[in-house]
């Protein structure tokens, strides 16, 4: 963990900093850490925690809806999925540690929303099509335009060119290692409706 990182009593402070704790105490075998004390970690929300190694994608797992108690039980576990589940990738090894970087998305509730209403630098899309479903998060490298957006998520559910499909949008707060929790987000609202 990064110097400051960390609370007066040791515990990772910021979500990517707790995240990465957790990440490293499932791969070498120890318990996991608690979260810092911060009301934040009370709330219940869904995230996603991706794994970097060396830039390059290396995990990411996550929740569209609540599934633990808290936000610092949400992101525990989606830090061991990406760690150990991501089924793209095998499990993390402890001599990867050094290399990777996490990020925590604390996602906002998702609302049904038209093309013309999402933009992939603000909001991240799930596009359905009866029980199939492709989500994709805001601000990607290379995702640019709301076509490919929308594309790479229909893709994701295997909906087919031409078949319907209906739309939702979500905003994230994206925290990196060393951000630390912010108070303004334990009280997060959905995203405004246009």
């Amino acid at each position: 963990m990064s110097e400051g990182s960390a609370d007066a009593s040791g515990a990772p402070r910021g979500p990517a900093d707790y995240a990465r704790a957790c990440v490293e105490s499932c791969v070498l075998g120890r318990p996991l850490p608690a979260p810092a004390p911060h009301e934040l970690y009370l709330r219940r929300a869904a995230c996603f925690v991706s794994l970097k190694k060396r830039g390059e994608l290396r995990g990411c797992i996550g929740t569209l809806e609540p599934a633990a108690a808290d936000l610092g039980a949400e992101i525990a576990r989606n830090a061991r999925s990406a760690a150990f589940h991501d089924p793209r990738f095998h499990r993390v090894r402890p001599e990867e540690l050094p290399d990777l970087v996490c990020s925590v998305d604390v996602l906002s509730p998702s609302e049904a929303c038209e093309r013309a209403h999402l933009d992939p630098a603000v909001y991240g899309v799930i596009v359905f099509c009866g029980v199939r479903r492709g989500v994709l998060l805001p601000d990607l490298q290379g995702v640019d335009t709301v076509e490919q957006q929308v594309d790479i998520a229909r893709q994701k559910a295997g909906i087919r060119p031409g078949e319907a499909f209906t739309l939702e949008r979500f905003s994230v707060t994206r925290y990196r290692e060393g951000d630390p929790p912010r108070a303004d987000e334990a009280d997060a609202q959905p995203p405004p409706s246009n």
